[in-house]
């Protein structure tokens, strides 16, 4: 039977008494689910904002006026069809059955942190939820709490789960970011981009660095430890020095957690038309990297684990959200032209695919109203797309990918198996960018630097070995 709404209505007040959640541990990373596991990740896609940024090509879209009431129905409606269709999705249940089985949870919940419980369940379950965009902080609070509620009808939604809404500096006000976190919201990432007005001006962003300030200012104090931020790298003009300053200072007055992200110049925007045209100098991919390799070096310093490439957390602060798509667990995506992976269990299906939303949010609207969602493309993955995925996107974090995390996709070719004996691996190991051990497959600090260059060779192995199919007898001592 469905939660009733006073039910969903009150998860907002237990998540509050569960604002902190449990950090970390700073080896490793969240619990992640299994590739058919009835759990998953929600990502919810606000396609508005105020204006196009110079550099940026996501969907996105100035709006004349917004439905915003329509809009909220229809993110609903398809969120509460995803999580049917995933299976992600609370069980049918008789009368009288609903306190067995939320009891069941919460004691599941208590002991699946310990390292000697083994659940014979499955809690279908959503880890987290991330309000991306377009700028998601435009919305109302109201709209935001609807969605939660909506999922806390359909799937258990524990109530320390990552609830994350970025924001932009001109739209997240004191009271409005209370607000959000009043509908739900535990988490903030704000695109602050550059503590510098001139290359603000550059980005097209509409804050200035003293709006950033004061913001970040205002959500720390909403969201102590849980406020993540953003800063760019390798613009053009750009030097290191300026840069580092830039960071120092960033680090004098941040949370827990920082994202550094280097410029790509995308067709189709203003900043590429600029530098094409010859207006602005094309960034200098040399400095960018000696920028990468020094603020990297900085937050070290600072007592940041480097947890992903372009991630970084101290306290255990690391995105439980984020982690879920990098250890390719399962997650939906709701919205126009938002992006999802999972298997659709709820609809008899075996193969995880990847699906794509239609990306305009009058039509996406029409088909959900029409069929409940807006699925434009569906491409099931064959086995050893999957596996590429498990590789590409599990040695972009410092944990890599253990060896358990890979015969969960692949029982048959272990680790060992594709990469023991490569002399492309041995060079790479001899370099000290690789390490395979009784732990797994993982870049070191330096490797997670190069990734893109020994993915090269990576993938190259995996798919050789994957036509040869005949797991070899290398020693794994």
């Amino acid at each position: 039977m469905a939660l009733p709404r006073s039910q969903a209505r009150g998860w907002v007040k237990a998540a509050k008494m569960a604002q902190r959640r449990r950090p970390a541990d700073d080896t490793g990373g969240p619990q992640s689910p299994a590739p058919g596991s009835q759990r998953a990740a929600l990502y919810v896609h606000w396609p508005y904002c105020e204006k196009r940024c110079s550099y940026c090509n996501f969907n996105k879209y100035i709006p004349r006026g917004v439905d915003e009431a329509a809009l909220r129905r229809c993110l609903v409606i398809e969120a509460q069809t995803l999580l049917r269709l995933s299976g992600v999705r609370r069980w049918v249940l008789g009368p009288g059955s609903w306190e067995l089985c939320r009891a069941a949870e919460q004691v599941a919940g208590i002991l699946e942190g310990s390292p000697t419980f083994s659940s014979p369940f499955s809690f279908p379950r959503v880890e987290s939820v991330f309000f991306g965009g377009g700028t998601p902080s435009l919305a109302s609070p109201h709209t935001v709490a609807a969605v939660l509620e909506a999922v806390a009808q359909a799937a258990h939604l524990p109530a320390d789960s990552e609830v994350t809404l970025e924001a932009n500096p001109t739209s997240a006000s004191g009271s409005r970011l209370a607000a959000f976190g009043a509908a739900g919201v535990n988490r903030l990432s704000i695109g602050l981009q550059s503590l510098d007005d001139t290359e603000l001006q550059l980005l097209g962003r509409t804050h200035s660095v003293r709006d950033a300030l004061q913001t970040l200012a205002e959500a720390q104090r909403l969201f102590p430890g849980r406020v993540s931020v953003d800063l760019m790298l390798g613009l053009p003009a750009q030097q290191v020095g300026p840069w580092l300053r830039q960071l120092q200072g960033l680090l004098r007055c941040c949370d827990d957690h920082v994202s550094l992200y280097q410029l790509s110049l995308e067709r189709g925007t203003t900043l590429f038309t600029q530098v094409q045209q010859g207006a602005l100098p094309a960034p200098d991919p040399e400095l960018a990297a000696e920028m990468y390799q020094e603020g990297r070096a900085v937050l070290r310093e600072a007592g940041f684990r480097q947890y992903e490439v372009s991630n970084f957390a101290r306290n255990g602060a690391l995105s439980t959200h984020n982690w879920t798509y990098w250890q390719c667990g399962q997650y939906l995506g709701v919205g126009p032209g938002a992006h999802g992976r999972f298997i659709p269990q709820g609809a008899g299906g075996h193969t995880r695919e990847a699906r794509i939303q239609t990306l305009e949010p009058d039509s996406w609207m029409k088909e959900v109203m029409l069929f409940g969602h807006g699925t434009r493309r569906r491409v099931p993955l064959s086995e050893l797309e999957l596996l590429e995925e498990v590789l590409a996107m599990g040695l972009r974090t410092d944990v890599g990918i253990t060896h358990q995390h890979w015969q969960q996709f692949e029982p048959q070719l272990t680790l060992w198996d594709l990469f023991g004996a490569s002399k492309e691996v041995k060079e790479l190991q001899e370099q000290g960018l690789l390490l395979l051990d009784h732990r797994g497959l993982r870049c070191s600090w330096e490797g997670l630097a190069v990734l893109d260059s020994l993915l090269l060779s990576l993938l190259s192995r995996l798919q050789e070995a994957w036509q040869q199919r005949t797991p070899s007898s290398v020693p794994r001592g």
